[in-house]
């Protein structure tokens, strides 16, 4: 008969049977060898399925209460492993003593092969012919040689010779119906690359290998053929790993692999890695004697009506790794009901794969190249050059929806809310990326712009970075000049967010000019605004203070409330840094309202952070609480996790100043959690350092050493500079009290280096005044003493009266113990004319009358000198704003 596979085995039952109509007598063998002829060998190279080979062989266990639990199906994609899985279970039970003393009935049915497919009548008739039923009395009938199998079956395990019987490469129930014993005693293994789920079986579904496994598979692949002393994969790990990478972890794929290399024994894996790389090449060199992997495919291919052919061609048109069930409705221009019905049927075909959540779907890599490969084929009657289209514009378009909702008061019909818009987001990331980088080159023009806010919240700024480069490019190709400054400026934005700040001022400032050059004022105002922000993080105050300021006029003329906002914050910034908060504190509160007005709930958020940390220089520690209450009570009502963690910091600090440490505490430490939680090291590094000065403040200096160790550590891997020197300077301070005052002078040293280094004087003048202390508790009198004095002059420099008045205090009292008289009187008098009232600082002896009205006469001339210099910086300051 054609199609019959299978083989004789002897026997001695006896039973009545109805065959063709007859009530006969048959005699069947009197015993079953342990080992049906009909199964085949397992392979020795098997690897990486120990969990499901553990699952399946308990299945096989006897007893099972119900026929439908005897019966298991083992599905996956083609080339998965399924049949070996099956192999490997049917030997391990039938070696097991009183299992499957009847042996095992093995039947490979071919259901995906249209040439050597078996039909369910010629399985029967084979398998009956196995079990010791002459061919005569094999029934005509596929109903009577169902029966007349069950009871065969039956008969043997009622004698006690209980088989298994294991049908290979079925292609659905309508071929494996037929073949179930229907009896519990007599346990079934199927294998299909479809779910069979109308069986009602019970399912181990397959997937690929995961490394180890995959790369130990190659290595007992090429032990099979060559021995142990081949030692190749040993030699090229990292070869090895690549290579199982590019055969996607699957199995016949490996093998594959593994059979080229065993025929040339001195070729090297890397060369074999090399000729995988090309993507185009790969399914053709995926080939060995008998063995295919395209052919695998096409046998399940073949097997799918038109419209599901149609959609697994077009699938491999998304860019990213998965899509969404909506994608694929676009893709296909149908909607989503019958896109769902198409991808189920897919993934019941084993041709696709559930993606990482419900709802979405992705492809295998080597059956996506497959999948390409047959869409190109049929490019031209698959509608391939619209579907990407209708694709393309669904990801664009929803994106812009999405955007909507970053950039507050707009709203998008398409989200309820911000939350759903940055789960969508976060879901399409990879898709919306792809697509960026590797669709027509106007994709990339339009999502450098709809992604920035994004990406800069979830500090994506590698990926913006490369996003920006390329719409550069494109535009660039194109002669669209506005649209290459405008993703110049982004870049500039993107390196600000990886703190390489000196390619970000020149990406800024050659936006600026090109867009001067245009006329574009608001675009020039937006790059001067950028401009100004990364010359502040390179310490270019003065610099910083110009661009802020010509872009807050342009947007206040323009009447742009929603840039004047974030503008005013960024110089009121810049004031506060070369310690000019008078001016600072009025563009910040200026920025608070103008954030109000345009309803920028996050941008009234980060313009009441920098009126608070100005408050907090100024010692107004209740009003800079209140700054900060208020803007954590906006990042909590926006959803913006950044801002919270950045919200929390700021309010443990005035809280900290406040002496409110347990509160400080818990405050900085939800910040560092969060901040961890986002992955973002600057901002942690800024937490852990804030919690080593609650620590400080508190007396736990031990405790203290430990938090901004690890504080300054962070900053330095992150390559901030700046945030070392500033925690280098408080765990010097905490050594000091700790009782470790070698480690505490030598940590000042470095601090001092590090503020030098970055050109904040007033930090360096701050680490040399807290080194000169320590020197001086050591009896290092003369070091101490050229510390002060040199801090003293940097805080002149800075300005701060406050800080030099101190330094010049100690400077004289170190000077006494040096026996200095002359300079110690000088630099005591220098100091008290620094104090706006002519009291001594506490532990100073009562100046003498004539010294105090030195002093006061010192003080009146200072004071008009002073006062005329603010005059002139306020009214400079008017000019510029008019201007």
């Amino acid at each position: 008969m054609p199609g019959e596979t299978g083989n004789e085995i002897h026997g001695g039952v006896f039973f009545n049977v109805v065959v063709q109509g007859r009530d006969i007598t048959l005699t069947l063998p009197p015993e079953i060898t342990p080992a049906l002829s009909g199964l085949p060998p397992r392979s020795p190279a098997f690897t990486g399925r120990e969990a499901e080979l553990m699952e399946l062989t308990h299945r096989l266990a006897p007893p099972r209460a119900t026929a439908a639990d005897a019966v298991t199906v083992v599905t996956g994609l083609g080339g998965v492993g399924k049949t070996e899985l099956a192999l490997q279970a049917a030997h391990g039970a039938r070696a097991r003593a009183g299992w499957f003393p009847g042996g095992v009935l093995f039947t490979r049915l071919a259901g995906y092969d249209p040439v050597r497919r078996v039909s369910p009548e010629g399985a029967l008739a084979s398998m009956l012919r196995a079990l010791g039923i002459p061919g005569e009395h094999v029934p005509a009938t596929l109903d009577d040689r169902a029966r007349l199998y069950r009871s065969v079956l039956s008969a043997y395990a009622d004698q006690g010779r209980r088989l298994l019987v294991v049908l290979d490469d079925t292609d659905g129930a309508g071929q494996a119906g037929p073949l179930l014993p229907g009896d519990p005693r007599v346990p079934v293994v199927l294998t299909s690359r479809h779910t069979l789920a109308e069986l009602g079986a019970r399912l181990v579904d397959l997937t690929v290998l995961d490394e180890p496994a995959a790369v130990d598979l190659l290595r007992r692949t090429l032990h099979g053929t060559r021995g142990a002393e081949d030692t190749r994969v040993d030699a090229e790990p990292e070869q090895a790993a690549e290579l199982a990478a590019l055969c996607g972890g699957l199995p016949l794929a490996l093998r594959i692999a593994g059979a080229l290399l065993a025929e040339s024994p001195t070729r090297p894996l890397s060369s074999l890695t090399g000729a995988f790389r090309d993507a185009r090449e790969r399914l053709r060199r995926l080939e060995s004697g008998t063995l295919a992997l395209r052919t695998a495919f096409d046998l399940s291919y073949a097997q799918l009506p038109a419209e599901q052919a149609w959609l697994f061609r077009l699938l491999p048109l998304n860019p990213g790794p998965d899509l969404s069930t909506a994608a694929a409705a676009h893709l296909t221009g149908t909607d989503e009901d019958r896109a769902d019905e198409l991808l189920r049927a897919l993934e019941r075909a084993h041709l696709l794969e559930p993606g990482p959540v419900y709802g979405r779907w992705r492809l295998h890599d080597l059956v996506r190249l497959y999948a390409d490969d047959l869409g190109r084929r049929h490019a031209q009657e698959d509608g391939r050059t619209p579907a990407l289209n209708r694709l393309l514009a669904h990801y664009l378009d929803t994106a812009e929806a999405a955007d909507a909702h970053l950039t507050p008061p707009f709203r998008h019909p398409r989200f309820a809310s911000r939350e759903e818009a940055l789960r969508w987001l976060d879901t399409e990331r990879a898709n919306l990326l792809a697509a960026a980088f590797h669709c027509p080159a106007q994709t990339a023009s339009r999502m450098h712009h709809l992604l920035g806010t994004y990406l800069s919240l979830t500090r994506g700024h590698e990926e913006w970075l490369g996003l920006c480069r390329t719409a550069r490019r494109s535009s660039l190709d194109a002669r669209r000049l506005a649209d290459a400054a405008s993703a110049l400026n982004n870049e500039g934005l993107a390196l600000h967010g990886l703190r390489r700040f000196e390619e970000a001022v020149s990406a800024h400032q050659r936006a600026a000019e090109v867009f001067a050059d245009l006329g574009h004022p608001d675009a020039e105002a937006r790059a001067l605004d950028n401009l100004g922000s990364a010359l502040r993080n390179l310490r270019r105050y003065e610099e910083a203070i110009e661009a802020h300021t010509r872009a807050a006029a342009y947007f206040r003329r323009a009447g742009d409330r929603f840039h004047e906002a974030s503008t005013l914050g960024n110089l009121g910034g810049a004031f506060r840094a070369v310690r000019r908060f008078e001016e600072a504190v009025e563009c910040q509160e200026r920025a608070v309202a103008a954030a109000r007005e345009s309803g920028d709930r996050n941008g009234e958020a980060i313009s009441l952070s920098g009126l608070g940390n100005t408050l907090l220089e100024l010692r107004r520690h209740k009003e800079a609480l209140e700054a900060f209450d208020r803007q954590l009570e906006l990042c909590r009502a926006t959803g913006h996790p950044h801002g919270l963690a950045r919200a929390l910091d700021n309010l443990g600090a005035a809280l900290r100043r406040l002496h409110r440490y347990d509160e400080a505490f818990e405050a900085h430490a939800r910040s560092a959690e969060l901040f961890q939680e986002l992955g973002e090291p600057h901002g942690e590094a800024l937490a852990h350092g804030a919690l080593g000065l609650c620590h400080l403040h508190s007396g736990r200096h031990g405790e203290a050493v430990t938090a901004l160790r690890r504080a300054a550590g962070m900053h330095r891997e992150d390559g901030d500079r700046h945030g070392e020197a500033v925690n280098l300077c408080n765990l010097g301070e905490a050594l000091r009290l700790a009782g470790r005052p070698a480690e505490a002078v030598e940590t000042q040293e470095r601090s001092a280096a590090r503020y030098r280094e970055t050109g904040d004087g007033h930090g360096e003048g701050l680490a040399l005044a807290r080194l000169g202390t320590v020197l001086f508790d050591t009896g290092q009198h003369a070091p101490s003493a050229a510390a002060f004095g040199r801090s003293a002059e940097l805080f002149r420099e800075a300005g701060d009266d406050r800080s030099e008045m101190n330094s010049r205090q100690n400077l004289s009292i170190v000077l006494q113990r040096l026996g200095r008289h002359e300079e110690a009187e000088l630099a005591r008098l220098h100091a008290l004319a620094l104090i706006h009232v002519p009291e001594p600082p506490p532990g100073l002896p009562e100046p003498s009358a004539a010294l105090q009205e030195r002093v006061r006469r010192r003080q009146e001339r200072l004071r008009p000198e002073e006062a005329r210099i603010r005059r002139e910086q306020e009214e400079q300051f008017r000019r510029q704003a008019r201007e």
